[in-house]
């Protein structure tokens, strides 16, 4: 088992500042402390200081004000999908829940694959998954994934359950999400995807073709996700 990685310095400011606001020790219109503050305060240098500012002003958090500092901002009853933190993160302390419909298994890649692929990628066969996100007890992602199988010893064997997928990877395989490509386009759901959100036949789902780069240059995370907007509207920018 490949031992857990201790985060980078800027994700854990961002999660101890996520955290803090989302338990209301800031509120909205309040500012953070400034970036000599946090840097002094946690030991951190001004560009991983600004590394978590910007990540909270990317996923909604805070909105960044010239001449006056980070302020925070009450996120709205949105999803940051888009978001390379993940939805998990982006989610913060809300009700969200994961039911696996497809464990992870190995495979080799769909004839007709939504991006191209590397020859590596198609030598090695991909690790594929299909979830349904849950939020507040709404169904709101019917989730496919698909990464190439390179370097991912135990992958499958792993519990995914209301878990985050790109925790995983980041904590046992080194793999950190930096940016990417997608496509988003609204399609009539077909019936399997209105029995997972709970929609009727027909009714218009957003769908996501999402293709992100890693830390790692040759491996990417691929998804093709449905999603119901009906209540939630998804939010965020790679």
């Amino acid at each position: 088992m490949v031992p857990p990685k201790t985060i980078p310095q800027y994700r854990r400011l961002y999660e101890i500042l996520r955290k803090h606001i989302s338990d209301g020790v800031y509120t909205e219109g309040d500012l953070l402390p400034s970036e000599n503050e946090l840097c002094q305060l946690y030991g951190m240098t001004r560009p991983t200081v600004r590394q978590s500012l910007s990540t909270l002003a990317n996923d909604g958090y805070i909105r960044k004000h010239q001449g006056k500092g980070s302020i925070v901002h009450n996120l709205p009853r949105e999803i940051g999908i888009l978001s390379v933190s993940g939805t998990t993160s982006a989610v913060g302390d809300r009700k969200l829940k994961t039911s696996i419909i497809i464990k992870p298994v190995l495979m080799k890649w769909p004839d007709d694959f939504m991006f191209p692929l590397t020859e590596l990628e198609k030598e090695s066969g991909c690790i594929y998954m299909e979830r349904v996100r849950f939020l507040d007890d709404v169904p709101i992602f019917y989730d496919i994934s698909f990464i190439a199988n390179i370097n991912l010893p135990r992958i499958t064997a792993r519990q995914f359950e209301n878990k985050s997928l790109f925790r995983i990877l980041r904590d046992y395989y080194h793999i950190e999400i930096k940016g990417g490509d997608q496509r988003i386009k609204a399609i009539p759901a077909t019936s399997k995807i209105s029995r997972f959100l709970h929609l009727k036949k027909e009714q218009p789902v957003l769908h996501l073709e999402r293709k992100l780069e890693t830390n790692n240059p040759g491996i990417f995370l691929y998804s093709s996700i449905f999603c119901n907007t009906e209540k939630y509207s998804i939010f965020g920018r790679f």
